[in-house]
């Protein structure tokens, strides 16, 4: 259990351009939009909530200059409402229900007060209203041209702190306001989704000997994957869902081990009388790594088949949580050494085939980076001012969110 917990000490794409590069867009250029609700008679609370829901996503996809106003209007009126009428962009929408209790959305969006997209949702309870707000703002995005954000649409898994030595294992929407716990009761930790489906998921159960276990999320069951003394993480899985890298220290010497799902065996895959974690696959042949062969813990690449290590970050003396999409690689270093206080921890970017690194957040401690599947987007755990909550960063716009959690301490997460 030592291992373990240095281990958690350790981690406690196509672009027009190299993303790298810090990309500004300022406000003044992005087309304004305004939303009015044209509901009639549904629930205010889920009301004001579906508002708030649909803002934020207008925000996050970065296009527009959002105005945040509540202002109602009749579906059917034929101008915007007057505060209004210089917006570039109007979405009108009207909740309803129907004969099956159903939570149904009409959408107009109105260029210059002249309807340029109309689309109707439905959600068989209003309670996952958040999922038809994603949808909105991904269609809006759709229409407009701009790079998918499928990402939104994604669920993201994460592990909580409850107690000491208990947690919950809850899947949620990328904003936090949906949170359905998944596994409660014992110490599970480090969830990662199992395919791209997002049907199942992997994680590490601590009762015992430390076990990865799968989970079916359709069927509830749970079954042991593999089991090792000292250490046993997922913490990759490869894009046919067919191989996953593991750390596992069965002699009492953590390293990354390649597992075969249907032959369930395992390879060994780095070899280091230090500290080898947190493989991650750069492309089918290799994988980049947390190490502390420089007697600190820095990112690595090693070749599968010939066993060549590579340093992948000269910049820092504490790196470590990275994560990987195409030649990007992004990770966790440490920015002050404060013996008794708290330190910084800052998210960067760098590309395997430039010299740029970029900067992704300021202040606090931000970990467990993860990349959108298109690259397009990074989400990450804040935590700051006994604060925990989701951020994501949109690299293309320069601009960072956060989703707080409202109770409990995220430990890692996954989407």
């Amino acid at each position: 259990m030592k291992i373990f917990f240095i281990w958690l000490f350790l981690i406690s794409m196509s672009f027009a351009g190299d993303a790298t590069i810090e990309v500004i867009k300022k406000v003044d250029t992005l087309p304004s939009l305004a939303v009015e609700d044209a509901t009639v008679k549904y629930d205010n609370a889920i009301k004001m909530l579906f508002f708030k829901s649909l803002v934020a996503d207008l925000n996050v996809i970065s296009i527009f200059n959002v105005d945040g106003h509540y202002r109602n209007v009749d579906f059917s009126a034929s101008n915007v409402v007057v505060e209004n009428k210089d917006m570039k962009y109007v979405l009108r929408y009207r909740i309803f229900e129907d004969d099956s209790a159903a939570f149904n959305v009409e959408i107009k969006l109105l260029k210059d007060n002249s309807e340029v997209l109309s689309k109707s949702y439905k959600a068989n309870k209003n309670e996952f209203y958040m999922f038809i707000s994603h949808a909105i703002a991904f269609d809006i995005n759709e229409y407009m041209g701009e790079p998918s954000v499928e990402w939104m649409k994604r669920k993201v898994v994460f592990s909580k702190n409850t107690t000491p030595k208990k947690t919950e294992i809850v899947i949620s929407d990328y904003t936090l306001t949906y949170q359905h716990t998944i596994v409660s009761g014992g110490f599970n930790i480090f969830p990662k989704w199992a395919n791209k489906e997002q049907t199942s998921l992997y994680y590490t159960s601590l009762d015992s000997k430390p076990t990865l276990k799968q989970l079916d999320i359709k069927t509830g069951q749970t079954k042991a994957i593999i089991s090792s003394d000292g250490m046993m993480i997922c913490s990759d899985v490869s894009v046919d869902s067919k191989k996953i890298l593991v750390t596992m220290a069965p002699n009492g010497q953590p390293d990354v081990y390649l597992y075969n799902v249907d032959s369930k065996k395992s390879t060994k895959v780095t070899n280091y009388s230090g500290i080898d974690v947190g493989g991650q696959f750069l492309d089918d042949n290799t994988v980049v790594f947390v190490s502390n062969r420089l007697g600190y813990p820095n990112i690595f690449s090693q070749k599968i088949d010939t066993g060549v290590v590579e340093q992948m970050i000269f910049y820092g003396k504490s790196n470590a949580a990275c994560s990987v999409n195409g030649e990007y690689i992004v990770y966790k270093a440490r920015e002050s050494s404060d013996a008794f206080g708290n330190n910084t921890f800052n998210l960067h970017l760098i590309s395997t085939k430039t010299d740029f690194i970029r900067r992704l957040t300021a202040t606090g401690v931000n970990e467990f980076p993860r990349f959108s599947k298109d690259g397009d987007a990074i989400l990450f755990i804040k935590n700051y001012m006994s604060q925990s909550s989701i951020g994501i960063i949109r690299l293309n716009h320069d601009k960072n969110y956060l989703f707080p959690l409202k109770q409990g301490k995220i430990q890692s997460m996954d989407w």
